[in-house]
């Protein structure tokens, strides 16, 4: 495979050369059966960074530079992935600090997780094997854990241990991709973004842990409050809009067309027969259910509908199923509990109580049974 490790820069001058002597004497020679390319992606630093890599490119012919104007972290990793792509022939891509806070040594393992299969590899510091620094101060080690919790929590993407960090590699695929939604993301948030973007296509992610050192020589250009700030306004907004606009909206929206249905014939069949409650709800249910089945499988589901008749009348027995023991558990069981307890003069409310909790059992089997994502 061609492989670029790209370092994006701003004034590591200092830095540069010792991560480049250390990719191309410790890191690549164990690496023979991939052509490894060191593209540095840095924003004209006035400190001199560019003429140091120029230095280099002299020593090892395995090194270019994409330069540009300083337009935040996204931005340079964004034209150094599209320059790897389209002039290198990259195959698979590096984001990696030139500060030697990601740890080189652990390139192989990202490429052999690579190998495995995996689309995205990221560096992970939270969890078995990986690690902060332990001269951190207290409040900015909780910060850091903070933080990231906060994201896998609002995303409720927990098998992904490090959203924040920095230290990932990917295929050129999952770039080609995610770029056109990534533009306006030009900051330190790009991380967190693209890793978003690349889980929700349905990438396979991999983490490989590592130690999060801190640097030693120049400065960090992130500025807590503004990165902090940041964060919370694209998680929690990102968030809203996925469940307004995503597959749990689109649910809700279809299942307010069944609520219609179900509510109107069962109001219908308490008010004219002699049914129990429970059974006017089960029979009320089933058209519902119908109706369900097919605006979810044409709409909400769509990317895993149904394309043939086998595989429509098969997912419609699991969704009358799954949808059935609902309705009989927690709906019906619901209204039933309530008849016996209060007597029948209450039965809408039982019915409303009963819906809700339905709704979460039937948007968690859709899920996760009937229109699973294929892995």
């Amino acid at each position: 495979m061609k492989i670029v490790i790209i370092p994006a820069t701003y004034n590591e001058k200092g830095n540069i050369e010792r991560l480049i002597t250390i990719l191309e004497t410790e890191v690549f020679p164990k690496l023979k059966n991939h052509d490894m390319y060191i593209l540095v992606a840095d924003d004209n630093s006035p400190d001199g960074t560019a003429d140091e890599v120029k230095k280099l490119m002299k020593k090892w012919a395995n090194i270019g530079i994409s330069s540009g104007i300083r337009n935040g972290l996204g931005a340079a990793y964004i034209r150094g992935m599209t320059y790897a792509v389209e002039k290198l022939g990259a195959d698979v891509m590096f984001e990696i600090d030139a500060d030697l806070q990601h740890d080189p040594h652990k390139i192989p393992e990202f490429i052999k997780k690579i190998e495995q299969g995996y689309d995205m590899v990221i560096g992970n510091r939270y969890s078995d094997g990986g690690s902060i620094p332990e001269n951190w101060p207290l409040i900015r080690k909780i910060f850091s854990i903070a933080a990231n919790l906060f994201v896998r929590t609002v995303f409720t993407k927990f098998s992904v241990h490090d959203w924040t960090g920095g230290y990932r590699a990917l295929k050129k695929e999952v770039f080609l991709k995610e770029k056109p939604r990534l533009t306006n993301f030009r900051g330190y948030i790009f991380q967190i973004s693209f890793l978003h973007k690349a889980v929700r296509d349905g990438f396979k992610i991999g983490e490989v842990p590592f130690h999060f050192s801190d640097r030693t020589l120049g400065s960090s250009k992130i500025a807590p409050l503004g990165y902090i700030l940041d964060v919370v306004e694209y998680v929690v907004i990102s968030r809203i809009k996925e469940l307004i606009f995503g597959k749990f909206g689109k649910f809700l929206v279809v299942g307010g067309l069944g609520f219609v249905i179900n509510a109107g014939l069962y109001e219908a069949l308490v008010r004219n027969t002699n049914l129990p409650l429970a059974v006017s709800n089960l029979i009320a249910a089933q058209f519902a259910i119908f109706s369900n089945f097919n605006f979810n499988n044409a709409w909400t589901f769509k990317t895993q509908k149904a394309n043939s008749i086998f595989s429509y009348f098969r997912k419609m027995i699991g969704f009358f199923t799954t949808s059935n023991i609902g309705v009989i558990l927690i709906q019906s069981g619901i209204i039933q509990l309530g008849d016996v307890l209060y007597g029948e003069k209450y039965y809408r409310i039982y019915f409303l109580i009963g819906t809700f909790f339905l709704l979460i059992w039937n948007f968690t089997m859709y899920s996760k049974i009937i229109w699973k994502k294929k892995t």
